[in-house]
Formats: structure tokens, C-alpha cells, sequence
């Protein structure tokens, strides 16, 4: 069982990678044949569907898209423009930390699909090349969604597993990813500084732009906004209150549902359900490694690589989740390493929170290695072939490796000092 196990999982896994099929038909397939070899009970793989995940993803994808249709996400794009007064550079520090903020709370792969069609815009505007917005846009969505639970889909697979909640995440991690996303501008400045150039009359096209034509509907933003600014809250009370983020999310967008009165069916095609499916095939994948004993072999070895020395431990976690995630998408690559931590918690009795911080904090940064690393990464890859701009393996990783490997570095500074002095 064990083999077949590992086998389907692995065969999984490299189908993923080669993008050959959609990686929610590959998972699925994944999760049916793990239960006809009988390795799972149906019973036992629906248990192992983190509803908890789901649900939050289910919640915010109602909640930005109905605020999407209010315009506000073009609104903040062309303010940022005008703000940058057309200069491109100032431009891309200004939609790089913009995308970074917006990620923390509506979720990395969300935040990329409203800002880069409006980018493009921008850039056509100012006659130049998106590349380097486009490639900082990624950069700045996978840092800036590492701060919270709901920013990144590695982070809600932590939060749900292990209980830490949206305050947890706020205070360990956004100390770091504040130093990060500032030494992160400033290396892009230096890079991009002499190829952004834009002439006065293009910047002045930009400076034309009326930034409250963009907003659609006035009475849909406000709603929009005071319903998401209450589920932001009730995420950073969600122990306070005793309530799942799942449940908090999917109040929120059930009674943005009700005051906007939008069509049900409307809305329910704006949610990604190949994502969602892709998520709950791939926790019967894991939740199969876990009940033949796979996980805990592989959390003995490690154990026996590290001799049980809790920092190099968690360095490890930091610096192989770092580099794995870069390689191969960071979500199934977390789902498979909860189980393997708690694990080696049960097996030395470890302080967990560092290492669930170092798991983050590699998985979330990792993601920006290369061009597949990410959910977001990817997205934004598809919107920009479909514009007719191609951004190459080599191009995104001699810009976003030598970055991704800056914030490890600094990560790797933060935990030592943090949690293992």
C-alpha cells in the first residue's frame, strides 16, 4: 500500500510540474485511484479535505469579486500612476507595494488577476515594456501575502492545521516581510532604474487619466469596502470570537451577497472551482501518505540528518522549502510537509511555532525563484502570453531567484534571532 501510495503521489506531483493537464485534474485522479487501491476509504478521504481551507477560499474569491466590479482596483492603479507623476520607476515601486499590500488580505493570486490587466494599460500608456512590472507584481504579491493567513494559499494550509491564527502570522512575519519587500525595492530600483525611461509627452497621457471614471458603481464600493473591512477583523479576532476564518469569510460574502443583491449564478461562476479541487485532491493525496506510515519515516530521517538540533531543524524547514518551492508549486509542497512536521514534533517534543514560521517564510518567498513557483506566478504568466508577452523561465529567474535567495537570507537572520538564541 505504502508503494502504490508513493507512487501515485509522486507520478502526481510530476504531472504538476510538466503542466501537461490541469493540475485539479491531475489531483483528482490522484485522490480516485488512491481510493479504489483502497489505500483511503471514501469516508476516510473526505476527512482528510481541510474544509477549513476551502471555505476561506470559497468566502474571499465572493468577497473581492463582487468588490471587483465597483472598479476600485482600477481606481488605486491609475491613482498610483498619476502619484508616480509618470516617472516608471517610481511607478513600479508604487504598484510593487500596492500589490504587496492588497495580497496580504485579499490573497495573492486575487490581487494579481485586478492589477496586471490595469498595468497594462499603464504601460501602454507610457510606450514601455511590462516586463519589470510585471515580474516586481509577482515578487511583491508573494512577499506581501507571507504576512498573513489569507495572504497566500501555503499560509492557509499552516493556519487551518495548526490553529495559529490571523494575529499570529501578523506579529511573527510582518517585521520580516516589511525588511524584505524594502530591501527587495531597492534592489529592483537599481536594476530597472536605467531601462525604465518614458518621454515627458507619455507621461503627460498618463497624467490625463481621470482616475474616478474607473469607479462603476459608488453605492457598490462602499458596501464592498465597510463588509470587507469587517471580515478583515473578524479574521484578526477569529480566536476572540471562537469562529473558523472559514466561517468569517463566507458571513462576509453571504452578506455582501444579500445587501448587493447579485445574482447567485453570476457569482458563482467567479470562483475558481478547478483551484478548489485541485486543493481537495491533493489533501487525500497527503492524507493517503499519512495513514501508510510515509510521512513518519520521512520526519525519522530528517531527525537523523539534523541529530534532533532544534535550530538546524528549523533551518532546514526554512532553506529546503525555500529552494523545493521555487522548483515545484509551493501549495501541494506544504500539504505534504504539515504532516511531516507535526511529525517530528511528536517525535522530540521541538518548540512547533518556529518551525511552522520557517515553513511559511520559505514556502511563501520560495515562490518567487522561478516562473512556476507560485500560484500567482503562474497566473500572471497566462494573462501576459494572452497580451502577447511572453515571460521566459530564464528571463523571470535571473531576476527573481537572486531575489528569492536575498529573502531567505534575511528570513534565515530573522528566525535565528527570533526563535533560536
Amino acid at each position: 500500500m505504502a508503494a502504490i501510495a508513493v507512487a501515485v503521489f509522486v507520478l502526481a506531483y510530476g504531472l504538476i510540474i510538466s503542466e501537461k493537464l490541469h493540475r485539479a485534474v491531475i489531483s483528482l485522479a490522484g485522490a480516485v485511484i488512491i481510493i479504489l487501491f483502497g489505500i483511503l476509504t471514501q469516508e476516510e478521504a473526505i476527512r482528510g479535505i481541510d474544509f477549513n481551507t476551502i471555505g476561506l477560499l470559497i468566502g474571499m474569491m465572493i468577497i473581492v469579486n463582487i468588490t471587483r466590479r465597483s472598479g476600485v482596483f482600477g481606481y488605486i492603479a491609475i491613482k498610483a500612476a498619476k502619484m508616480s507623476r509618470g516617472d516608471p520607476v517610481r511607478l513600479l515601486v508604487l504598484l510593487t507595494i500596492i500589490t504587496a499590500f492588497l495580497s496580504a488580505f485579499l490573497g495573492s493570486v486575487t490581487v494579481v488577476m485586478l492589477m496586471v490587466p490595469v498595468t497594462f494599460s499603464i504601460t501602454d500608456r507610457l510606450n514601455i515594456k511590462p516586463h519589470p512590472f510585471l515580474l516586481c507584481e509577482i515578487i511583491g504579491s508573494n512577499i506581501g501575502g507571507t504576512a498573513t493567513p489569507v495572504g497566500d494559499p501555503p499560509n492557509m494550509l499552516i493556519a487551518s492545521a495548526t490553529g495559529l491564527g490571523f494575529t499570529d502570522f501578523i506579529v511573527n512575519l510582518t517585521p520580516v516581510v516589511l525588511a524584505i519587500l524594502g530591501i527587495t525595492l531597492v534592489l529592483v530600483v537599481l536594476i530597472y532604474r536605467r531601462i525604465l525611461k518614458a518621454t515627458e509627452a507619455d507621461k503627460q497621457k498618463v497624467m490625463e487619466l481621470n482616475e474616478l471614471e474607473a469607479i462603476k458603481d459608488w453605492l457598490l464600493l462602499k458596501r464592498s469596502l465597510i463588509i470587507l473591512g469587517i471580515t478583515i477583523t473578524g479574521f484578526a479576532l477569529h480566536k476572540t470570537l471562537h469562529l473558523e476564518t472559514a466561517v468569517i469569510a463566507l458571513a462576509g460574502a453571504m452578506i455582501l451577497m444579500i445587501v448587493t443583491r447579485e445574482e447567485p449564478e453570476e457569482i458563482m461562476l467567479t470562483i475558481e472551482w478547478a483551484t478548489l479541487f485541485f486543493f481537495m485532491g491533493l489533501f487525500v493525496l497527503v492524507e493517503a501518505l499519512v495513514k501508510v506510515g510515509v510521512i513518519e519515516n520521512l520526519a525519522i530521517q530528517a531527525l537523523t540528518f539534523t541529530q534532533g538540533n532544534f535550530a538546524l531543524t528549523a533551518l532546514l524547514v526554512l532553506w529546503m522549502s525555500g529552494i523545493a518551492s521555487a522548483f515545484v508549486d509551493n501549495i501541494p509542497f506544504v500539504a505534504a510537509m504539515i504532516p511531516l512536521i507535526k511529525d517530528i514534533g511528536v517525535l522530540t517534543e521541538m518548540p512547533m511555532d518556529p518551525l511552522w514560521w520557517s515553513l511559511a517564510l520559505g514556502a511563501c518567498l520560495g515562490g518567487n525563484g522561478t516562473v512556476i513557483g507560485a500560484s500567482a506566478n503562474v497566473v500572471v504568466a497566462g494573462i501576459s502570453d494572452r497580451n502577447g508577452y511572453h515571460i521566459t523561465f530564464m528571463d523571470y529567474l535571473k531576476i527573481g531567484f537572486p531575489l528569492m535567495i536575498v529573502s531567505l537570507i534575511i528570513s534565515t537572520v530573522f528566525v535565528y534571532f527570533m526563535y533560536l538564541m
